[in-house]
């Protein structure tokens, strides 16, 4: 189930999850859930897997509006942008704690992908940038130090919101 805004006007809105399973090929399901395994393995234990899965929905979403915004016409799919957006997320965790993201595998990995996602053909640079942006925003939220946060309610609250947010952006703005 490819994503576009051709589906998304004639009311397939079920693309904008949907279109975060399909793969295009076994190297870009293999890079991707890789990189999910990876990546779970830092953020689960920090957030519990309710919470965890908000914010990989959260980024999925984020990345499907991306994808929309910057390439309305093109056929778009993969994981990708929700696991650009656990990347972000880890980062801003990482420098919330007073870790430079830069000197851990995290920093490198995000920099990489980044490279990558702008200098090859046919990456959804949206559906990346997008995921990364909405990761970030609320992993700020929800990876708030345990001694500076605010209210717990905000890490199950912040993904929800970010969802909305995401679907919101693409009925009202695309």
């Amino acid at each position: 189930m490819a994503l576009s805004q051709s589906f998304i006007d004639n009311g397939e809105w079920y693309r904008l999850v949907s279109s975060g399973f399909l793969h295009y090929g076994l190297l870009h399901v293999g890079m991707n859930m890789f990189l999910l395994w990876q990546l779970g393995q830092l953020l689960e234990p920090a957030l519990d897997r309710g919470r965890f899965a908000l914010l990989y929905f959260a980024a999925m979403l984020g990345g499907s509006a991306g994808a929309l915004a910057l390439s309305p016409n093109a056929l778009t799919g993969g994981a990708s942008g929700a696991v650009f957006g656990l990347m972000a997320a880890a980062a801003v965790g990482l420098h919330q704690r007073g870790v430079n993201p830069m000197k851990t595998g995290i920093g490198a990995t995000l920099i990489l992908n980044l490279l990558i996602t702008f200098t090859i053909p046919g990456i959804s640079v949206g559906g990346h940038l997008g995921g990364a942006v909405m990761g970030a925003a609320v992993g700020y939220a929800m990876l708030e130090p345990r001694w500076n946060r605010t209210a717990p309610w905000v890490a199950w609250v912040t993904p929800i919101a970010g969802m909305a947010a995401s679907v919101i952006f693409i009925a009202v703005f695309l």
